[in-house]
């Protein structure tokens, strides 16, 4: 799908294939495909962003537009012509900022030059057709594109407002992380001064918070080279914050992964120790430690479905990030919904309950635990927690110790996050202290 001259248009098929080929996340190769694309000047670039998360958002509500007009339908069709049918549609259903006929001739123009005349031919008679239709609602569209068992347990947990707004939440920005809190309002300075054509914001449940909208590529930003901030979603740095870390403290991030929350956790002087799965992210959490001139005290790879590995504690505080179905992404990450999550939920319970139960004997009498899942569903939050409190007793409730989140849910012992009410990912977290 090369273009001698790439457009948003080709750059939002190219990265639409590549998602779909690849079970890829559509955010990394997005990122990966403009690194690419130095052509694309910040207009064409905003578009191809919106076009790809677009079409993952409504692509079954647009497919069943489409096979109206394809007798054969969409399913054995060539997914290059398939990606630019797409890309095509929702521009003409949603976008008015290109006539409906400049739209067309441009997808024809791509099916042309990627498949030949027979498929620009077809792509021509069936986007005539779709161009004749009246504009739509985005919104309407994306939740008539959820499959129906999310829709019922985004509902379950929710309520129905919720779990549509939800879904309809807008675009994602850019999360930095702003190391040193007090200097949040210089930053935001900097950054308008340096992308006056970015939106610049700061977060609302993070001191450490900036979202970014529009700004390029990070690394190009002010700030990055001085190591003054990082890149990390706002719930994710509550996640951490969530956990009250102090000075001196004796702290255990479980499923450390990349390090991001471990890093705001060694910031606060707090003695951290490091547990992942995976030792490939154990390695790049050292690499992220060490950008920022951070450091742990020890790095435990570890399976957590069999046992604690060589981890002996006793620890003042657990954060338990577990593995999860990243429901919550759902705005940064649509194509989840395409994937089947459904059957696995019962299994990723069983993996998150007995997880914590094992983290939770690393503690010290009193001390202190919070679960977390970038996930809004009731199977992965509530019900782990009952599960929790049958499985393991010793684990009691406990207001969050951490200001951040007390601020926000008060003397309760679990939060929950959501884009349309906090500006962040949809997280749950609940709080526990260790009775024995």
């Amino acid at each position: 799908m090369k273009r001698s001259v790439p457009t948003a248009r080709s750059v939002a098929a190219e990265v639409l294939l590549r998602t779909w080929r690849d079970r890829a996340f559509a955010s990394a190769v997005l990122d990966a495909t403009l690194q690419e694309k130095v052509q694309l000047d910040a207009r064409d670039r905003g578009l191809a962003t919106e076009l790809v998360y677009g079409v993952l958002r409504t692509t079954p509500w647009l497919a069943a537009r489409l096979e109206r007009y394809a007798p054969r339908g969409l399913g054995k069709l060539d997914p290059q012509v398939r990606a630019h049918l797409l890309v095509a549609s929702y521009e003409l259903f949603f976008l008015d900022r290109v006539p409906a006929f400049a739209s067309v001739s441009s997808a024809v123009d791509l099916v042309r030059e990627v498949r030949g005349e027979r498929l620009a031919a077809f792509a021509n008679a069936i986007l005539r057709k779709v161009a004749r239709e009246p504009k739509a609602s985005r919104q309407q569209a994306a939740w008539e594109s959820v499959p129906s068992w999310l829709a019922k347990a985004l509902a379950r947990a929710l309520g129905d407002d919720g779990a549509q707004a939800f879904v309809t939440s807008g675009l994602a920005p850019m999360d930095l992380r702003i190391e040193q809190p007090e200097e949040r309002s210089i930053w935001v300075e900097r950054l308008r001064e340096a992308r006056p054509e970015a939106r610049v914001e700061p977060g609302t449940v993070s001191p450490h918070a900036v979202h970014v909208w529009g700004g390029g590529f990070f690394r190009e930003l002010p700030g990055w080279a001085e190591r003054a901030w990082t890149v990390q979603e706002e719930g994710s740095q509550l996640v951490a914050l969530a956990i009250g870390a102090c000075k001196g403290e004796e702290v255990l991030d479980a499923c450390a992964g990349r390090g991001n929350k471990t890093s705001l956790l060694a910031r606060t002087g707090a003695v951290v120790d490091v547990a992942d799965a995976h030792p490939g992210k154990l390695r790049q959490l050292g690499e992220n430690l060490g950008r920022l001139n951070l450091q742990v005290r020890a790095t435990y790879p570890v399976d957590w479905t069999v046992g604690v590995g060589e981890i002996k504690g006793p620890y003042d505080a657990v954060l338990v990030d577990a593995p999860c179905s990243g429901t919550g992404t759902l705005r940064r990450r649509p194509e989840v919904t395409h994937r089947r999550l459904e059957e696995e939920l019962q299994s990723l319970r069983q993996v998150q309950v007995a997880l914590v139960s094992r983290a939770a004997g690393l503690l010290k009498p009193r001390g202190r635990l919070v679960y977390a899942v970038c996930s809004v569903l009731c199977e992965e939050g509530e019900q782990v927690v009952e599960a929790l409190r049958a499985e393991c007793p010793q684990l009691v409730p406990a207001p969050f110790a951490g200001e951040e989140a007390r601020a926000l849910c008060g003397q309760s012992a679990t939060l929950r996050l959501l884009p349309q009410v906090h500006g962040t990912d949809g997280y749950f977290l609940a709080s526990f202290r260790w009775a024995c």
